[in-house]
Order: C-alpha cells, then sequence, then structure tokens
C-alpha cells in the first residue's frame, strides 16, 4: 500500500510517499481501506518532534473509510461497514489498522470527506462548549481562528444554543466564512484586541474565551474573560505560550485556565460515542455544516502541511488516496 512516512523530524519537506506492506489487525482492530484523512494542526506537532513519536512513522490520527477485516474479539462490526476516528497513529496511508474501540460509525448522508475530518473539530467544539466551560443560551463567548477548523464547528454550535460568539480572523475573506457560520461579531487581529472584545460586551467581557492559536493571543484572550470566566486554551497554532505565572489568573478576575485535550475527554466508549453522535446528527439535521475547504491527493501531504501552517486554509482539509 502507499504511505506518507517520516523518517526524521522538520519541516514539510520530511514527509514522503512510501510503498509500505498492508498492515495486519489484531484481535480487537479493523483493517479499514481509507476514503479520505483528515489533516490537522497535531500531525505538524508530531512532524516537527513537539511531541514524542518513534522514528520512522506513518503520520495522521483522523480518517474514514470502509472496513475490510475485523478482528476475531470485535463484534457489532462487519466488512463493508462505514467508519471514522480520530485516533488511530499511521492514517495517511491507503490502510490503516483502528482499534474497535475508537472506531465510530458514520451514518447516512454524512460524506466521507466531513466524517474524516468532523470528528476531531468536531469533538473539540463539542468538550469545550460541553465540558470545559457549559455554553448557555444568552452568553457571549469569544472563539480565536473563527474560519479555522474547529473555530467554523464551535461558532455554529454555540448558535445554535443561543450564545453570542465573537470570533478573531486575519483575513477580510475569512471574516466572511465566519459571518456565515454564524457569528455576531468578527475581528481581526490586532494589538488592541481585548479593547474591542471589552467595548463589545460593555466592558464586562466574555463568559468563556476558546483559543487554540496560543502564543499570539494568549494575553488578548486573559484580558477578554470576564470575571470568573474560563479561557480554554486547546492549542499553539502560533506557538506555545511562555512560562506564565498563575498569580496572574487573580487580577485577571479569578479567571478559571485550562490546557485541555480531547483524549482527556473521551476517556470511555459512551464518552466517544455521545460526543461523535451529537455531531454527526448536527450534520444529519442541518445546524451543522462543515466546510471542507481543501482535499489534496495523499502524496501531496507536504503542500497540505504547508498551506496549514502558513493559515492559507479555511475550515478543514483532507488527504485522498
Amino acid at each position: 500500500m502507499r504511505a506518507i512516512t517520516v523518517t526524521e523530524f522538520g519541516g514539510p519537506e520530511v514527509l514522503r510517499m512510501s510503498e509500505l506492506p498492508d498492515p495486519v489487525p489484531g484481535a480487537a482492530d479493523l483493517l479499514v481501506r481509507t476514503d479520505a484523512i483528515g489533516v490537522n494542526y497535531i500531525d505538524t506537532y508530531y512532524r516537527t518532534g513537539a511531541y514524542a513519536v518513534d522514528l520512522p512513522y506513518v503520520p495522521g490520527l483522523e480518517g474514514s473509510g470502509v472496513v475490510e477485516a475485523v478482528g476475531s474479539d470485535v463484534t457489532g462490526v462487519r466488512a463493508g461497514d462505514r467508519v471514522a476516528w480520530s485516533s488511530a497513529p499511521g492514517s495517511y496511508a491507503e490502510r490503516v489498522v483502528v482499534p474497535a474501540a475508537v472506531a465510530v460509525p458514520v451514518p447516512e448522508g454524512v460524506g466521507a470527506p466531513e466524517a474524516a475530518s468532523v470528528l476531531l473539530q468536531g469533538m473539540t467544539a463539542h468538550y469545550l462548549m460541553n465540558s470545559v466551560y457549559y455554553v448557555e443560551p444568552g452568553d457571549t463567548v469569544l472563539v480565536h481562528a473563527g474560519a479555522g477548523g474547529v473555530g467554523l464547528v464551535l461558532t455554529q454550535l454555540a448558535v445554535a444554543r443561543g450564545a453570542r460568539v465573537i470570533t478573531t480572523v486575519s483575513s477580510d475573506e475569512k471574516e466572511l466564512l465566519s459571518r456565515e457560520a454564524g457569528a455576531a461579531e468578527v475581528l481581526h487581529y490586532s494589538d488592541d484586541l481585548a479593547q474591542q472584545v471589552r467595548a463589545l460586551t460593555d466592558g464586562e467581557g466574555v463568559a468563556a474565551a476558546f483559543d487554540g492559536v496560543g502564543a499570539d493571543t494568549f494575553e488578548a484572550s486573559l484580558a477578554s474573560v470576564r470575571i470568573r470566566g474560563t479561557l480554554a486554551l486547546f492549542g499553539a497554532a502560533s506557538g506555545p505560550v511562555p512560562p506564565f505565572d498563575p498569580q496572574r489568573l487573580n487580577p485577571a478576575g479569578s479567571v478559571f485556565l485550562t490546557r485541555p485535550t480531547l483524549a482527556h475527554y473521551t476517556r470511555d466508549r459512551d464518552e466517544l460515542l455521545w460526543r461523535s453522535g451529537e455531531v454527526f446528527e448536527a450534520i444529519r439535521d442541518g445546524s451543522l455544516k462543515i466546510r471542507v475547504g481543501a482535499q489534496y491527493p495523499l502524496d501531496e501531504a507536504e503542500q497540505a502541511h504547508r498551506d496549514l501552517q502558513g493559515r492559507r486554509t479555511t475550515g478543514s482539509i483532507v488527504l485522498v488516496p
């Protein structure tokens, strides 16, 4: 089979196409032929060595496809079923071994590119607004990178619940996409971002700031949150936040600061099925529209990473075998 391999840490150029033997599923696994593969920022962290991984390896965690073989201990799944996953290492390949415990069924009406790119971003949005901070009708929240994959999903889900969403973007094109997703106010990144957010909330600040950008926006996020508000730092697209003195949370308004990750919010099968099921149902009922901003052939994974890190993409992006 064809697969992207990484033999050394570095930039997008280390992503190389290779011919590898087909993987062999274990007793608790599925062998899946991929139809689409999600490309996410976490993939770049592994590629650069920021997150530990043994070399050589096949990158990618997310995808969708059709089950070709089922391990002897697996029940409830058959060859021919459509499944998706967000945590199966080695997904940049034509075939992937997916532990049955992390595979979820893809319902009718959800296409392969949407299924391949919505789980990580969609379930991230789901846990942010349901478990990190429960967004109530009437809340005002701040969502950075409003035209990115998580930003577009989180905006739509929060608006559907009755929240007012303020987003940040880097261009007029992205502003339009964010407004189409339901953002009430869209701000361009600037030095006075926090002051603008305060002005839009009559000086009170937002109930929660959802920050996947990191270094470039963290200070503005902290200054934008209301007393006893929540700052959820769930990513670092612009780089990691420098060391931080927790005493600063006191004068900021007894702010709650958390650095969550999806793995801790999908700790068992029931939680995984709850979050994925609600995301897929939102797609089916029309309250969530997934923007697949770009599709690349598998052998163009290098370009996909360059565009992602260069902030030249909107919504989600996928590789197609």
